[in-house]
């Protein structure tokens, strides 16, 4: 079954337009459709292989063309004399191809097999062969000059890509630039529909055209393929890995990294390679217009962060200083190593670039909420929608001031609290608004306020923190938006008369206090509107006042007074005369 598609597959491809004795071949369209129908959508060289194995042998059989029999080889080659077929052109591509795939194959298993390289290089200059032999039967006269071209483009591109591999980078450039050439002579010879192919083609190649100019010594090639980057928003493809190469040439220069104050050293390649692209990763960033573009532009830095980290993570586990620096940090919480606190800081990278791509994509879900015209067939955004992205950023935030070695740090702590305080808002405002669509108003009220509650004391947090707000949403718009939502939710709340015992029930005061003490809160007490309203408390509540002061001498005791006894009469002073002249009523 798998042969009869293969088979029917290629029907299309083995069309060869045969007028007189010109034979025509679709290279390039045929490589293509190949490829993307058997694995290569999938960067599967394996089963490629296969595929033009088979292809060779179904080949063979339908032409006659055998290498002899079951029992004994014999070889054979297709040659000028014998072309009175397309498909004998299309048995040296097949051949070429079949070369190729298995070139890239090795590629994939040398990252962990390094030998392998020498097989990559020895089937890479088989499949230039082949395709040479594919150019010198096209210079035939009985080939149309279409298919001369785009032999002669293809056999460049094959010399390009062995030259690449082996770093002869001028060669590789001069044979990228004739394909190139040919190519785009091609796509201006034709619709803009059959023109689409040779234009991928051109863009494909284009890169590696950079690179090898930057590699002679053109300095300007990486900020132009750092463009190219930005312009395609491709994450983990060609060029990010052309773009990794250029900055491990630079990554021995790098030997440290500041961060709040504190130098870090850097002596692990991959944790240099990324730091050296962070930079150019958040210009790229920042310079893409789209949020698709941006959200995989994020993948990709996280992505590479991740493989930091894990690099730092194996460089912690074999340290064998580290058992004795865990055992000091727990005497000693606030001192941390050199590779821990590089650890702390790609960490820090990754939670931030989190956030940002969760921000990202929070905004680009808002813009669509509120876009009023939704496509049909399309599922309807909600406000539920949002609330999980934010649950993830303040999960993030609060991972932040866990952190080894920022524990102390007091601003550090400041940025994050401010943070969590501004998306804190954002979350209850979306809790809010799915409340609001369910109809529950003194919930959504009660959520509103919340929210307003956050926006302050993000303001006040922000007076001491001006240089974080330019990463944050702007809390005063936010809080503005739910002063007109909390009217809004108000008014809905009078105008839905659905069931109004039930929204009364809901919405009615739950404590007693007269309407003279609540007259800024909104409520619906239906006690107001009969005889029995509380509209004051009455008879009024005693209030106390100061009593009468008790007095007390607290200084008497404390008072130095001065001396009477000059003054007072001394007894005994006259002896017994005195006592009798006293007694008597006789006084001297």
């Amino acid at each position: 079954m798998a042969a009869f598609r293969e088979d029917a597959g290629e029907d299309k491809e083995n069309r060869a337009v045969e007028l007189g004795a010109t034979l025509s071949l679709e290279i390039l369209q045929i490589i293509k459709d190949s490829q993307q129908q058997h694995g290569l959508r999938h960067e599967d060289y394996q089963r490629y292989r296969g595929y033009c194995s088979r292809r060779l042998r179904r080949l063979r059989k339908a032409l006659g063309f055998k290498m002899g029999n079951r029992h004994k080889f014999v070889g054979k080659k297709v040659t000028v004399e014998i072309l009175s077929d397309s498909r004998y052109l299309l048995l040296v591509l097949m051949d070429a191809e079949r070369a190729w795939s298995y070139a890239m194959q090795l590629k994939q298993e040398a990252n962990t097999e390094p030998r392998k390289r020498f097989h990559l290089f020895s089937r890479l200059r088989k499949a230039v062969k082949h395709a040479e032999e594919l150019e010198h039967l096209c210079d035939s006269n009985c080939v149309d000059a279409k298919t001369k071209l785009e032999a002669q483009a293809y056999t460049a591109y094959l010399k390009g890509m062995l030259s690449f591999e082996l770093q002869e980078w001028k060669g590789a450039m001069e044979a990228l630039h004739k394909c190139k050439t040919i190519y785009e002579k091609l796509a201006s010879a034709f619709t803009d529909e059959q023109a689409v192919l040779y234009r991928q083609r051109v863009e494909e190649i284009s890169p590696n055209i950079r690179y090898c100019d930057y590699n002679i010594g053109d300095q300007t090639a990486i900020k132009e393929l750092i463009q190219m980057r930005m312009k395609s928003g491709e994450s983990g493809g060609l060029l990010d890995t052309l773009l990794t190469q250029t900055r491990a040439k630079h990554a021995a220069s790098m030997s440290e990294v500041k961060w709040r104050g504190r130098v870090i050293p850097v002596k692990i390649d991959k944790v240099r390679i990324f730091l050296l692209g962070l930079a150019d990763n958040e210009t790229a960033i920042a310079q893409t217009t789209t949020d698709e573009a941006k959200e995989r532009l994020y993948e990709s830095l996280l992505s590479e962060c991740r493989d930091a980290i894990q690099a730092v993570r194996e460089e912690l586990r074999i340290d064998p200083t580290q058992k004795q620096r865990e055992r000091s940090l727990e005497l000693d919480p606030g001192k941390v190593s050199g590779l821990q606190y590089l650890h702390s800081y790609l960490t820090y990278i990754k939670l931030s670039t989190a956030i940002k791509r969760n921000v990202i994509m929070a905004e680009a879900l808002q813009k669509q909420l509120n876009d009023t015209t939704q496509d049909d067939g399309k599922r309807v955004l909600r406000p539920q929608d949002l609330i999980r992205l934010y649950d993830i950023i303040l999960q993030n935030l609060s991972e932040l001031p866990q952190l080894s070695g920022l524990e102390d740090d007091k601003d550090f702590q400041a940025e994050v609290e401010l943070k969590t305080s501004v998306y804190k808002a954002y979350r209850c405002f979306f809790i809010a608004q799915s409340y609001v669509l369910v109809k529950k108003w003194s919930e959504a009220l009660v959520l509103y306020e919340r929210v307003l509650k956050y926006t302050s004391e993000a303001q006040t947090q922000t007076a001491k923190l001006t240089s974080v707000l330019q990463d944050l949403p702007d809390v005063k718009e936010l809080a503005a938006r739910v002063n007109a939502e909390k009217y809004s939710v108000q008014a809905s709340a009078i105008l839905d008369t659905e069931d109004v015992g039930e929204m009364a029930s809901q919405l009615q005061v739950k404590d007693e206090k007269p309407l003279r003490e609540c007259l800024d809160v909104f409520c619906i007490n239906p006690s107001l509107v009969t005889k029995h309203a509380n509209l004051v408390c009455f008879p009024p509540e005693f209030q106390p006042i100061p009593c009468k002061p008790l007095f007390f001498d607290l200084a008497l005791n404390h008072a130095a007074f001065p001396p009477l006894e000059d003054k007072v009469e001394q007894k005994g002073r006259g002896g017994l005369t005195g006592y009798i002249k006293g007694f008597f009523g006789f006084r001297g």
